[in-house]
């Protein structure tokens, strides 16, 4: 393990897709969505054991938060925890947490990561993430995470790779030619049948030094809110003048700041059973099935005559299913959801 190595753990999302179970006050994050008794963003830090040092993993997210993220996450130091005033979305996130993360250490090594994706294969994941770490440490290059594309996913982004030679240091990690953004189905088969399209994931790995020369390069203005605040880390000024400063931010993600214009960005093709888990659709393909194809999370779940239907239920009441096919049945705290998974885009419209 480098004591240089840093993980820097974006948990700040709203997202109420899971909703009843997951809602604006406790968005999916911080829950255990796949009933393996741990909740997501625990799951997030436990990957990186043995990589990231506990006192170097750093949490971004919403102040109101703060409680959760104590309760779910308490080997994590308090001093590394910081809390945005309001949502700017990834770009200005990581640039608060660089700027951070270099005052403490100016050597660091950092991995950007969502707090609420899962993985399947973890050996698998901390075998990319070390490779990346060690690449980015030796260069002065930006690394992220490809995912292999499965299926033509119009939900992802794509990073198209150029494949036809390694990187002299690591023969694994190759130059990126494109970022794309989410394409129309028919463009997403032609990604998909092609080797050098990946699922952008989300998962960033460069040097602190690098990093922060990229916003100073692509997003000045935003770099310039965050390293002026150098003097004030870590005194009881800061987060006074986070909230004031930091909803000046632009609203932008980090791959339009800076992603889409850096010349040496890089990727690691990875295959390790990666899903954003974005939906009750694809957390039912993550779960075990039965032989009819239903997925269940619950203490008392009884199917008959139910096909390809996935049930979530919260608490320890028993739940009785009989005659559906494709369909997503939820329930917390007295609130039942039954939806349709073809239409599971207007659960919005529920709540």
């Amino acid at each position: 393990m480098n004591s240089h190595n840093h993980l820097v753990i974006m948990a700040g999302g709203k997202g109420s897709r899971f909703w009843p179970l997951s809602s604006e006050e406790c968005p999916k994050q911080f829950l255990d969505v796949t009933g393996c008794g741990h909740t997501m963003i625990q799951n997030t830090l436990a990957r990186f054991e043995g990589i990231v040092p506990k006192e170097n993993v750093w949490v971004v997210t919403l102040a109101q938060y703060a409680a959760l993220v104590h309760e779910q996450l308490p080997e994590v130091p308090e001093q590394n925890l910081l809390f945005e005033p309001c949502g700017r979305n990834t770009a200005p996130c990581i640039c608060y947490a660089s700027w951070k993360i270099k005052h403490r250490d100016p050597r660091a090594n950092v991995v950007v990561t969502p707090s609420d994706h899962h993985v399947e294969d973890v050996a698998a994941f901390r075998t990319a993430i070390t490779e990346a770490l060690e690449y980015a440490a030796e260069t002065d290059a930006m690394v992220t995470l490809g995912m292999k594309a499965t299926r033509p996913e119009t939900g992802y982004g794509y990073i198209k790779a150029d494949l036809s030679y390694a990187s002299s240091r690591r023969k694994s990690i190759y130059r990126v030619d494109a970022f794309t953004e989410k394409p129309d189905f028919e463009k997403a088969k032609t990604y998909c049948a092609q080797n050098n399209y990946f699922w952008n994931a989300g998962i960033f790995v460069w040097s602190v030094s690098t990093v922060v020369n990229a916003f100073r390069v692509y997003a000045p203005a935003l770099s310039r809110i965050f390293e002026g605040l150098m003097d004030i880390y870590g005194t009881p000024a800061e987060q006074a003048r986070i909230d004031k400063v930091y909803p000046t931010c632009e609203n932008i993600s980090v791959d339009y700041a800076i992603m889409e214009k850096a010349e040496e960005f890089f990727v690691r093709p990875s295959d390790f059973g990666w899903s954003d888990l974005g939906s009750w659709s694809s957390l039912r393909e993550k779960l075990p099935h039965d032989e009819r194809g239903n997925a269940t999370v619950g203490s008392d779940v009884a199917l008959y005559d139910t096909h390809n239907c996935i049930v979530h239920t919260a608490g320890a009441r028993k739940v009785v299913v009989q005659g559906l096919d494709g369909y997503v049945i939820s329930e917390k705290d007295g609130v039942l959801l039954i939806c349709k998974l073809s239409e599971e885009q207007r659960i919005k419209l529920f709540h």
